[in-house]
């Protein structure tokens, strides 16, 4: 295994292919020991790997995704600021008071486009995900969001949201400030909005705590990440009282990108690099970066109510249904 791959957490799926590599990296230093050749057994396993992983995640089962939607070092929002823009200029709080740090946002220029750039947080470590309460928003962090939605609004600036969330916080707290509430205003507000509005799943996109940053224009999924009214686990627990019933859950409740493009719910799946976006934030961030432009620029020449038609048709016209 090499260095970088040390430093990436493996997946219980991904298994077989590292113990190919340890045994490439034991041949050659066997090799540089002994000073005996064995490019060819390399080359061979080599070989074997790089097919093995192409095959491995192009088919993908959807729990399998699912893993990788939560890898612990999946690209978070700020990893995303980093590669992909110019500028950026957090903006914080609620203007009551708060600043949930479970949603970040700011202005940024992406390629020479001024945009609000908005996203769920997840952190790298527990310290960072303590802060900023593992991307679970509270209602004062949907508050902030409608500000800067708002604000955007104002100004003519384009919105794109990042989101990668398992849901919004559940907490008692969050119950007796409004959560339901905070989450049905930037519902409804957002289909109001006159500048074009793009979200993105990087992650986890979880029930309502999603959906409260994602009625947009169009919404774009990536490759590994999924989108979803409820938790498998949650699923599970309600339909089969077992929330080991997952990996099933996930089968029934067609939340990857392929079956989300089937049924209208997503227009577009954004291809990560091999192996998942951890693997390489920067390629991520590149892809995710050239889907942005395209749709900044379908939308650049369309009116406020230009716009507000195309967003109610897109969102009265999702899914397949049969009488």
């Amino acid at each position: 295994m090499n260095e970088n791959d040390q430093r990436v957490q493996i997946l219980e799926f991904e298994k077989p292919i590292y113990t190919i590599q340890d045994k490439i990296e034991e041949l050659k230093q066997t090799s540089k020991e002994t000073h005996i050749n064995y490019d060819d057994e390399i080359k061979k396993l080599e070989e074997q790997t790089k097919v093995y992983k192409k095959e491995l995640y192009e088919k993908l089962e959807p729990y399998q995704k699912l893993q990788i939607a939560r890898h612990p070092q999946r690209p978070n929002f700020m990893d995303y600021v980093q590669f992909m823009c110019e500028d950026f200029i957090e903006l914080h709080g609620d203007r009551h008071g708060y600043d949930d740090k479970a949603i970040a946002g700011g202005v940024a220029r992406i390629d020479g486009h001024n945009v609000m750039l908005i996203g769920t947080m997840k952190g790298k470590s527990t310290k960072e995900n303590l802060e900023c309460n593992f991307g679970m928003p509270q209602p004062q962090g949907y508050r902030k969001a409608l500000r800067l939605f708002e604000h955007a609004d104002r100004f003519n600036l384009p919105i794109i949201t990042l989101i990668d969330t398992m849901g919004a916080y559940p907490g008692m707290k969050a119950e007796e400030t409004g959560q339901g509430e905070a989450i049905a205003v930037n519902l409804k507000e957002m289909a109001k909005l006159g500048v074009p509005i793009i979200a993105v799943i990087t992650g986890e996109g979880c029930s309502g705590g999603a959906l409260g940053l994602a009625v947009a224009n169009k919404v774009m999924i990536l490759e590994h990440a999924y989108y979803t009214v409820i938790s498998p686990e949650g699923c599970a627990s309600i339909l089969w009282k077992d929330a080991s019933m997952a990996k099933i859950a996930t089968n029934a409740l067609k939340i990857t990108g392929e079956d989300l493009l089937k049924y209208n719910i997503v227009d577009e799946v954004i291809k990560e690099p091999t192996g998942g976006a951890h693997y390489s934030a920067e390629e991520m961030s590149g892809n995710l970066k050239t889907s942005l432009i395209n749709a900044l620029n379908e939308f650049k020449n369309m009116t406020s109510d230009e716009l507000r038609n195309h967003r109610y048709s897109k969102f009265r016209n999702m899914g397949i249904f049969q009488q």
